[in-house]
């Protein structure tokens, strides 16, 4: 246990930002589901729109270091090609 007052606001300020940090990674990933399975659905314009509401989300999550930027630009180019791939 935290013997100093210092040590105990790190711990308080710690368990702020963790919960805050795992709104935001949640929000994120809940608007990754909703594009793949309007994808799987099969309606484009759908998911074309979801789509363009994630895609801000997730670039904000990146900048803030909650996901690598790689693994954000991947899901988006994987996700955009399978829309434009939709009939």
């Amino acid at each position: 246990m935290a013997n100093s007052a210092s040590a105990r606001k790190r711990i308080r300020q710690a368990t702020k930002s963790r919960q805050h940090n795992m709104s935001l990674r949640s929000k994120a990933r809940t608007k990754i589901k909703n594009v793949v399975s309007a994808i799987e659905a099969g309606d484009k314009e759908k998911a074309q729109n979801l789509f363009n509401e994630m895609v801000p989300v997730v670039d904000s999550v990146a900048r803030k270091g909650l996901f690598h930027k790689n693994k954000i630009a991947r899901h988006k180019s994987r996700l955009n090609a399978k829309i434009k791939a939709m009939a």
